[in-house]
C-alpha cells in the first residue's frame, strides 16, 4: 500500500463525506438482485470523466461527456444500471439516455442536469426506461451512507463479487478520503478506463485539474489491465470531488501529491480486482516491461503480451512457452532490437531467466513450470533500449470463458 494512506474496512464510493448511494431490484436481473444503482453528493461535484475510445460509443458515454463539457463543477448524481449496456440504439437510446438521467435528479430532487448515467449489459437493446426509473425512486428512497458496496453489487454483470475499496490520508488541514467502486469481468481490454468506474472523494477540486489526474491515473489502473482484448462500447471512468472534508490538495504540492497516490492506489486496487475477476480466470499474471524508450512504448508492449490468446492458453496449461510471450512483444508495433531482449519469470521466490539476449537462456525446465503452475505468475521484459517502464495486468483464458461468452445472451 502507498506510504501514508490507511484502507477502510469495506471502504467504497461512499466512505468520502458528502456522499450516499442504493441499490434496489428493478426487474432487469432475472434472480432479484439488485441491477438499479443511484450515487448522490450532498453538495455540487467538480467531475472528471475519461471514456472510451471505441468509435461505437454507447448512449451514456455519449451524455456523459456532452454534459460534463457543459457542467463539469455541478454533477450532483450517477444513476446506473446493469443488464442493458444501451449501445447501438440510435437516436432513441441517446433520448433513453436523457430521460434515465431525468429520472434520477427526479427522484433525488435534484435540479436539471446534474445527473451522470451508466449503463452495462448486452448491447443492441432498448433501455427499459420504466423499469429502471421505478428502481431509481426505489434507491433514492433509501439512499445510506453505508449503501456503497450495494451499489457496487448492482452493476454486477458476469462478476462474481463486487469490486468497491476506499482509503483515507491524513493533511495539515484535516482528512481526505477517496473511495470507488467498479465493475467488470469480460470485454476487458480499456483504451482510457475499464467498463464502468466511479470514483469519490470530499477532497475539494477544480475540473481542469482533475481531468488531467484522471488521465495519468487511468494509464496506470485500468489502462492497465486486459482480460480479452476486447474494449467496450461503455467503458467510463468518474471522479467526483465534492469539497466535505474542506482540503484542497491543489494548495499544497505535497498535499496534491498524495491526493493523486490515494486516487491510483483506488482506481489500481479496482483495477486488479477487475483482472483477477476475470471471465474464467484462475490466474493473475503481472508483467513489467521495463528498458523502453517511454512509458507509452513500454506499455504498448506489456499490453501486446496481455491480449495474446497464445500466452494467455499458456498460462493456464502451466506451459512456460517463452517464445509465445517475446513474439506478443514483437507484435506491439513498437521498435524492439532482438539482441538486447531479455525474459524472466517469478511467482512469490527469485527470477527465473527464460531468455537473454532474445535468445533461449536454458532455464530448468522444471522451475518454469513450477512458477507458471502458480495462481500469481509476475513476467518481467526487459527491452535493454531505455530506461522507461510500465506493468499491465491480465489473467489466463479457460474453457470457461468460452462458455460464458458462447451464450452470453441465450
Amino acid at each position: 500500500m502507498s506510504s501514508g494512506l490507511t484502507e477502510i474496512p469495506s471502504g467504497s464510493v461512499t466512505s468520502p463525506r458528502g456522499f450516499s448511494a442504493a441499490a434496489a431490484h428493478a426487474g432487469l436481473k432475472a434472480d432479484g438482485a439488485p441491477d438499479v444503482a443511484l450515487l448522490v453528493s450532498a453538495t455540487s461535484c467538480a467531475t472528471a470523466g475519461v471514456f472510451t475510445k471505441n468509435a461505437l460509443r454507447a448512449a451514456p458515454v455519449t451524455y456523459d461527456a456532452d454534459l460534463l463539457a457543459e457542467r463539469p463543477g455541478r454533477i450532483r448524481a450517477v444513476a446506473m444500471n446493469a443488464r442493458v449496456a444501451n449501445a447501438c440504439t440510435g437516436a432513441p437510446g441517446l433520448e433513453a439516455a436523457r430521460a434515465m438521467a431525468r429520472a434520477a435528479e427526479q427522484a433525488a430532487d435534484l435540479p436539471a442536469r446534474t445527473a451522470l448515467v451508466l449503463s452495462t449489459g448486452v448491447i443492441g437493446v432498448p433501455l427499459p426506461l420504466e423499469q429502471i426509473s421505478g428502481g431509481l425512486q426505489a434507491a433514492a428512497a433509501h439512499l445510506t451512507t453505508e449503501g456503497g458496496p450495494e451499489a457496487a453489487r448492482a452493476i454486477m454483470t458476469t462478476d462474481t463479487r463486487p469490486k468497491h475499496c476506499a482509503v483515507r490520508f491524513e493533511t495539515p488541514a484535516g482528512m481526505v478520503t477517496v473511495g470507488g467502486i467498479a465493475k467488470g469481468a469480460g470485454m476487458i481490454h480499456p483504451d482510457m478506463a475499464t467498463l464502468l468506474a466511479v470514483l469519490t472523494t470530499d477532497a475539494a477540486g477544480e475540473p481542469a485539474a482533475l481531468q488531467p489526474l484522471l488521465r495519468r491515473v487511468a494509464d496506470r489502473s485500468f489502462n492497465a489491465i486486459s482480460v480479452d482484448g476486447d474494449t467496450s462500447t461503455n467503458d467510463t471512468v468518474l471522479l467526483l470531488a465534492g469539497g466535505a472534508s474542506g482540503v484542497d490538495p491543489a494548495r499544497d504540492g505535497a498535499v496534491w501529491k498524495a491526493f493523486e497516490d490515494a486516487v491510483l492506489h483506488v482506481a489500481r486496487t479496482l483495477a486488479l480486482a477487475i483482472v483477477a475477476d476475470g471471465e474464467g480466470a484462475s490466474k493473475l499474471v503481472e508483467i513489467q516491461v521495463a528498458g523502453a524508450v517511454s512509458e507509452t512504448a513500454a506499455r504498448e508492449v506489456g499490453r501486446a503480451i496481455a491480449r495474446s490468446v497464445l500466452v494467455k492458453t499458456a498460462i493456464y496449461g502451466a506451459d512456460p512457452n517463452w517464445g509465445r510471450i517475446l513474439a506478443a512483444a514483437g507484435a506491439a508495433g513498437v521498435t524492439l532490437a532482438t539482441d538486447r531482449l531479455s525474459l524472466q519469470a517469478a511467482a512469490d521466490g527469485e527470477w527465473l531467466t527464460l531468455a537473454s539476449g532474445g535468445a533461449v537462456a536454458h532455464a530448468d525446465a522444471g522451475a518454469a513450470r513450477a512458477i507458471f503452475q502458480q495462481k500469481t505468475i509476475r513476467l518481467r521484459v526487459d527491452l535493454g533500449l531505455g530506461r522507461a517502464e510500465a506493468v499491465v495486468w491480465t489473467c489466463d483464458l479457460t474453457p470457461e470463458y468460452v462458455r460464458i461468452n458462447a451464450d452470453y445472451t441465450s
